[in-house]
């Protein structure tokens, strides 16, 4: 892709990030959004793939209905109450809508068939936009609205993607598709807190961002895609085998790595809640998300590799690859933890 289009596109999607961000009134917000999908469509069918090309539609069309809902939600809103403001959703079924299309927006479930598929279909920089920049937006949407919302809805939201996220990624052998189950999962641990701690949500969102970015870099570095070319990494690269198995276990919440503190603090506050079965079930989902990240850990370090691959084994490239983007993400992925104390006192 030319150098002067690239800039221009990355630069859209800051500025629609940034509107989203910046705005009150809910059709800046709105303009915010249709900026950011329409800046990522033509990075995800850049490589004019016909696999590519129909993730990008399908993603085009499913953002662009999240949108429509929207814009229908907030003229409903305004309509009942007079007001654009995004914190004067007072009407229900405005709000019930805005929360259904920005549920659509971030694949939460049961909203969440397009993820998978779109991810699959693109290339792993393009994936790593989608799984976390993309998500900013409508996350600060959602904060800025959502004591408006019904709590048995985002309840609802929260457990029923924690649950597909964990079940659907058991059956994968394709590492983008259980990488977008895995966003679903971490969606639901957002989506739960955040009528109760909305700076929980932050930090679950900052580090699920550190830890997918972790992950996406790695398996960039390594040229890998499925589990089977999985196995051929430890002779290419045994130091970055080691730091990608602690990566997914990381996105798993296992202590004392930095995906156990979101975790961790998710359950405390459901506890101070008086949700002792939610966060119950909350936990259970997690350990079922542990499994595949095991069962990827377990291709990874103690398995040999095929006799025959179908893929293309590099087995002395050197690769071009900038490693400082991907050492500092694998270091905070591996050792936040001991700094919880600070990050809350700097978000709370």
């Amino acid at each position: 892709m030319n150098p002067y289009v690239l800039m221009i596109l990355l630069s859209s999607l800051g500025l629609g990030t940034t509107l989203t961000f910046a705005s009150s009134h809910w059709l800046l917000a709105w303009m915010g959004l249709e900026i950011n999908t329409l800046a990522i469509t033509p990075l995800m069918a850049q490589h004019h793939h016909p696999r590519a090309v129909e993730a990008t539609t399908k993603y085009f069309l499913t953002q662009a209905t999240a949108a429509a809902m929207i814009l229908f939600a907030s003229t409903t809103n305004a309509w009942m109450t007079g007001e654009w403001n995004i914190n004067d959703l007072s009407n229900p079924i405005a709000s019930t809508m805005f929360m259904i299309a920005l549920a659509l927006k971030i694949g939460l479930a049961p909203m969440h068939f397009w993820m998978p598929e779109v991810l699959q279909g693109l290339d792993l920089t393009t994936g790593l936009i989608l799984s976390t920049w993309q998500k900013l937006a409508p996350f600060a949407l959602i904060i800025q609205s959502a004591h408006t919302i019904d709590p048995l809805l985002l309840t609802a939201l929260g457990m029923t993607s924690t649950l597909v996220g964990g079940w659907g990624g058991l059956n994968q052998t394709q590492l983008r598709k259980i990488l977008a189950y895995s966003s679903i999962a971490h969606m639901g641990w957002m989506i739960i807190v955040i009528q109760y701690a909305p700076q929980l949500t932050m930090i679950a969102l900052g580090t699920y961002i550190i830890m997918t970015s972790a992950a996406f870099l790695t398996l960039k570095m390594s040229f890998t895609t499925n589990i089977a070319t999985l196995a051929t990494t430890w002779s290419k690269n045994p130091t970055l085998t080691a730091t990608t198995a602690l990566v997914l276990l990381s996105l798993g919440g296992l202590p004392p790595l930095t995906g156990f503190m979101p975790k961790w603090l998710i359950l405390q506050e459901l506890t101070k809640q008086d949700l002792p079965v939610v966060a119950t079930i909350m936990a259970l989902a997690a350990l079922i998300s542990l499994y595949f990240y095991l069962r990827l850990c377990y291709a990874m370090t103690l398995t040999i590799s095929p006799n025959t691959t179908n893929t293309t084994t590099p087995w002395r490239t050197q690769t071009t690859q900038n490693p400082l983007p991907l050492t500092m993400f694998t270091v905070a992925t591996l050792g936040l933890l001991p700094m919880t104390p600070t990050i809350m006192t700097l978000v709370i």
